[in-house]
């Protein structure tokens, strides 16, 4: 009896971690393929960090969320504590920091499976395929605006229509907090109430806290601050008697977003300056892209500087990632997957008929051999054509 339970349930899978079927898995290599030749002639190099790292790796700078999405194992060898890398950054920082050691900006880009320990409640897999590409050692907006458009690229690429950009800047929450003088528990008690938008929460904080009064007043501001581009104008309003950081962080988000509406006049931005996504990690400007038929970003990044100080080189770093299957699941209406032409052969030891394969394969073109004693044809095998001679010729017929 326990045999066959074991029989019956020895395909199942854990939950959150999914197969990837035969026309799916081509449609997600040849989504892959593309990207990252993209990613190429924009000048971003490849690395391929390894799938388990040492933990304190893998959760430089990335904060509590990070840690609790990180599996973590004891390494039999040394003792130490590893984990299975659930984000890419800080291992394409150590990368940038320790191995290549530039002065100058370096573009590096990767794409690879992380594990998650829970899945997102809207996106029930815990091994999601990471794409993302990343500028180590520029400061300035223009490294900002560059990965925001290699994103849209991207997207583009997909085929995806209709995205939807959404700006924001940690830097002025952080300018704030520091202009308030708020301690390390104020600090992480108002990051979770604005993080969940909770108002009325948000007044009994302020009257409880002995700070100035039009300071609260910027901070009881900050959720009604999103919007389309009159949000800017808005806040520059708001934050008038604000110090120069903070007056700083806005007029950089309301450059880049003028740059950005220049570039790609038919594009969507909006703006949430209290969208704090990835506060522990990010130091600057936030970003991420939607379509109407998904209810998460699809894609996001921002400006992370200082992560790779642990590994001995603080560098300034921007870039973006997103998950490559949810990328190739929204663009099947964009392309027909599996749709390639896949030529049928005979079972035949014949050397004209060896050669003639040869030669379809060289050329990139997909042929079946039918094996002996094999059940199904052409049809079954998903084929589109035949290979059938022609006096002592073997030419390539549509299948009938």
């Amino acid at each position: 009896m326990q045999q066959t339970m074991q029989q019956k349930s020895s395909w199942l899978l854990p939950d959150g971690i999914e197969e990837v079927l035969p026309v799916e898995a081509r449609h997600l290599e040849g989504l892959r393929n593309k990207l990252l030749m993209l990613f190429d002639c924009w000048g971003y190099d490849l690395v391929i960090p390894p799938f388990i790292d040492f933990l304190d790796s893998l959760l430089i700078g990335a904060g509590h969320d990070l840690d609790l999405q990180t599996f973590k194992l004891t390494d039999q060898i040394s003792g130490e504590m590893l984990g299975v890398r659930a984000d890419m950054t800080p291992q394409v920082a150590r990368i940038d920091a320790h191995n290549l050691k530039h002065e100058w900006p370096t573009r590096l880009c990767y794409v690879g499976t992380v594990l998650h320990t829970r899945g997102d409640p809207l996106e029930k897999t815990r091994s999601p395929m990471q794409i993302g590409a990343e500028i180590y050692g520029h400061t300035g907006q223009e490294s900002d605006i560059e990965v925001i458009c290699l994103m849209l690229e991207m997207l583009a690429m997909t085929g995806l229509q209709n995205v939807h950009l959404d700006l924001g800047h940690v830097g002025l929450y952080r300018a704030l907090s520091a202009q308030a003088n708020l301690s390390a528990g104020q600090e992480i008690e108002l990051f979770d109430v604005l993080q969940r938008k909770a108002r009325p929460e948000l007044k009994e904080l302020m009257a409880s806290l002995d700070i100035d009064s039009e300071l609260k007043l910027m901070f009881l501001a900050l959720p009604e601050l999103n919007g389309d581009q009159g949000t800017l104008t808005k806040a520059q309003v708001i934050f008038a008697k604000a110090n120069n950081t903070i007056k700083q962080a806005l007029a950089e988000l309301t450059a880049i977003s003028e740059k950005l509406v220049a570039r790609f006049p038919g594009l969507a931005i909006s703006f949430d300056l209290a969208e704090l996504r990835g506060y522990h990690y990010h130091t600057g400007i936030v970003f991420a892209a939607f379509v109407p038929s998904v209810g998460r970003e699809i894609a996001r990044g921002g400006r992370y500087d200082n992560i790779g100080a642990v590994f001995g080189r603080a560098r300034p770093a921007t870039g973006f990632s997103a998950d490559l299957k949810v990328l190739s699941a929204l663009s099947k209406s964009a392309f027909q997957a599996g749709k390639c032409e896949r030529i049928f052969a005979p079972s035949l030891d014949d050397a004209a008929l060896n050669e003639k394969i040869r030669d379809l394969r060289a050329q990139q073109q997909t042929v079946v051999q039918q094996l002996p004693g094999q059940t199904g044809g052409a049809k079954e095998l998903g084929c589109t054509a035949v290979l059938e001679r022609d006096y002592q010729n073997w030419v390539v017929r549509p299948l009938a």
